[in-house]
């Protein structure tokens, strides 16, 4: 395979400027002779960040708000140096990096065509041949002929990608600016890169749309305060990036996690808010979501077996005791509910430690953010103790179905209805 792009322990510093002594007016600078401005320090955007993308991959950049990504776009791009390392970019570069990036807000929308696509490198005649079809492709319309200040963010972005993707790179860089669009032109964006897969183009896309880099791209990479922590295959890098985002939520909610309640008992153990409460008699020590490999997590894919696994341990012998787990959506909304109790399971002796796992065959619940109940009480529902809604994890899913359960299922279609595409879901992961 040919090597498109290579980053070679490539960094980048901003430096922030500062003068060493403040002056009231210029005058009294002038008269100080002190103009000097020297850097009072320097921010590392990008740390040793290197990577290879082969001639006509897809290759996803992910990561949190400052992590560097748009940086490192831009130095791919050329339009930014970095301070060490190389960056090595073969053929023609087009680049949406930036929101109107290129265009003269004052002039209209044709000169504008015109103006980027000669800076891409086309001539005038070239970008005259394929004009009509950069327009057809921004759904323009009569508005090519304005000023593109008159233009909103999505008329911008449509009609700075229908340039970059029109121009024939050999490299095409696209940042969030995808965002913005609608959901029709979003498909179509989604369709020309697939063109341009097909013709062996190269892409590199910036998104925080973590399905788009699973189902787009062929190697991703995740940025972390401009170090690499994980590249190579996309599902692995966004699953270790979904996991950190959630290891860290858990992180925070654990430090304002109250202590037991003072108050008494809720009357609605359903709308009450987070904490925890109850006598303490017995208590739940530990709480773990487990693969079916027995490793603990906090990212699962839909329709996987995961384990919840609580630790638990009594002051004294109890022979009343049960346990329950729920789940809520992150809004608070309970998705299921069940307890020992309810299940016909009855108690014999609580005593010292144990462990108590809730196994669950299949997690079929759609993509997103839930939370944990978990609890132990008597079966008047008197509480030893409740854990409410401390406990987050997340579940990822290439499917956009909505709700919160996600049952198997399948279609059939007879007479003169034809469908092609995977539509049994009656079994497996989705």
């Amino acid at each position: 395979m040919t090597v498109s792009i290579t980053a070679q322990n490539v960094w980048k510093n901003y430096r922030l400027w500062g003068r060493r002594s403040q002056f009231a007016t210029l005058k009294s600078a002038l008269l100080k002779r002190d103009l000097k401005f020297e850097p009072e320090t320097s921010i590392p955007a990008l740390r040793n960040v290197s990577f290879a993308i082969e001639k006509g991959e897809a290759f996803g950049v992910i990561g949190r708000n400052g992590s560097g990504k748009s940086t490192l776009l831009k130095i791919m791009s050329g339009i930014l140096k970095p301070t060490s390392g190389r960056m090595i970019v073969h053929g023609r570069i087009a680049a949406l990096i930036e929101l109107g990036a290129g265009f003269h807000p004052e002039i209209s929308g044709r000169e504008n065509v015109f103006i980027n696509g000669m800076m891409l490198g086309l001539s005038k005649r070239e970008v005259a041949e394929r004009f009509d079809a950069i327009v057809r492709f921004a759904e323009i319309g009569d508005f090519i002929d304005a000023p593109v200040k008159t233009y909103s963010s999505g008329m911008y972005m449509r009609l700075g990608f229908a340039v970059a993707v029109h121009v024939d790179p050999d490299v095409l860089l696209v940042d969030e600016v995808l965002a913005v669009g609608d959901e029709a032109f979003t498909h179509k964006c989604l369709d020309r890169f697939a063109e341009l897969k097909r013709q062996h183009k190269t892409i590199v896309l910036v998104t925080h749309t973590l399905d788009l880099i699973t189902r787009l791209c062929d190697q991703a990479v995740w940025l972390d305060q401009g170090r690499v922590r994980a590249e190579g295959d996309p599902k692995r890098v966004v699953d270790a990036y979904l996991l950190d985002v959630a290891a860290k939520e858990d992180a925070g909610a654990a430090v304002q996690r109250p202590p037991a309640a003072s108050g008494g008992t809720p009357e609605d153990m359903t709308s009450a808010a987070e904490g925890r409460w109850g006598s303490r008699e017995a208590e739940i020590t530990r709480v773990e979501l487990r693969h079916a490999t027995g490793a603990a997590g906090q990212v699962f894919q839909s329709g996987e077996p995961v384990d919840i696994v609580l630790g638990v341990e009594a002051s004294r012998e109890l022979t009343d005791f049960v346990f329950g787990v729920g789940v809520y959506s992150a809004d608070g909304v309970c998705c299921y509910g069940t307890n020992t109790h309810i299940e016909g399971a009855e108690p014999k002796r609580l005593a010292g430690t144990g462990e108590v796992v809730f196994r669950i065959a299949a997690l079929d619940l759609t993509g997103g953010t839930y939370r944990l109940d978990v609890a132990v009480h008597r079966a008047d529902g008197v509480p030893y103790d409740y854990h409410r809604l401390l406990y987050s994890f997340r579940v990822t899913s290439p499917m956009k179905d909505v709700g919160f359960f996600r049952p198997k299922h399948a279609w059939a279609f007879s007479g003169g209805v034809e469908i092609h595409g995977p539509v049994d879901r009656s079994g497996g992961n989705p």
